[in-house]
């Protein structure tokens, strides 16, 4: 059994996720705690395999509490479910190596493939000693790409990434553009993930030979026209609104 520890300050909020990963095989709650500073005490005492924390709870924050747990090398995974849609926030989450962001409002499904994509990696690495580069490509293959709303890409779009690119670097880059109300170039794509522009450009072709963003061409005044992004949703140019 996968152990896990709830940290949510919402007592209806943490009710919902009790329940829904009871329902998932394989996992036992072993604990709850309401907000941050409760939360490190749990897993110092209760050393799970998998903590689900909130972001926004009163005093310790989600974030500072996940950089504690770094800090002081608690062996555990982090898993967010949460409101916050920010891309700032979002980045370090990922930045301190969350398996999963879940935002609300959410559905039993997301949270039922969350857990069991991190069970299905937990036995992998459990079981095998030594790992070639293939099976480790598989393993960390992007087949459920997050997007802001919750849901993932509809079936047959799974990503392989090409070597040389990252996963957590092409879900920053995704969760920019869905954002954003205007094509962007990539130097504006560089600036606002905080890539090099070059590195940018890469991960931009990628996602505009899979259809994931549409290439816009920018004409000025003298000299070459301007390469231009804009994410695509389901065949249409995204315009997601401003929240």
């Amino acid at each position: 059994m996968i152990k896990v520890v709830l940290i949510e300050d919402d007592p209806m909020v943490l009710e919902v996720n009790k329940q829904f990963v009871e329902r998932v095989s394989g996992f036992e709650i072993v604990g709850t705690a309401s907000n941050g500073t409760e939360g490190v005490e749990r897993v110092r005492e209760l050393q799970p395999d998998l903590v689900i924390l909130d972001i926004y709870m009163p005093g310790q924050s989600g974030l500072e509490l996940l950089q504690q747990i770094r800090n002081e090398q608690l062996d555990v995974d982090a898993m967010v479910i949460t409101a916050a849609n920010d891309i700032p926030t979002i980045q370090r989450m990922l930045h301190h190596g969350t398996v999963d962001y879940i935002m609300k409002p959410f559905k039993y499904e997301r949270v039922k493939e969350a857990l069991e994509n991190y069970r299905m990696m937990k036995e992998r690495l459990n079981k095998d000693v030594r790992m070639t580069q293939s099976e480790l490509d598989q393993m960390l293959r992007v087949k459920h790409q997050m997007l802001p709303s919750g849901e993932t890409p509809a079936a047959g779009e799974e990503m392989e990434l090409p070597k040389g690119l990252q996963d957590l670097t092409m879900k920053q880059v995704m969760l920019f553009l869905v954002q954003q109300m205007k094509p962007l170039s990539a130097e504006e794509v560089a600036e606002g993930v905080g890539l090099a522009r070059v590195t940018a450009r890469r991960y931009l072709e990628y996602l505009e030979k899979s259809r994931r963003v549409k290439l816009d061409l920018e004409y000025g005044g003298i000299g070459r026209p301007v390469n231009r992004y804009v994410w695509v949703e389901n065949g249409k140019i995204g315009r997601p609104k401003r929240p």
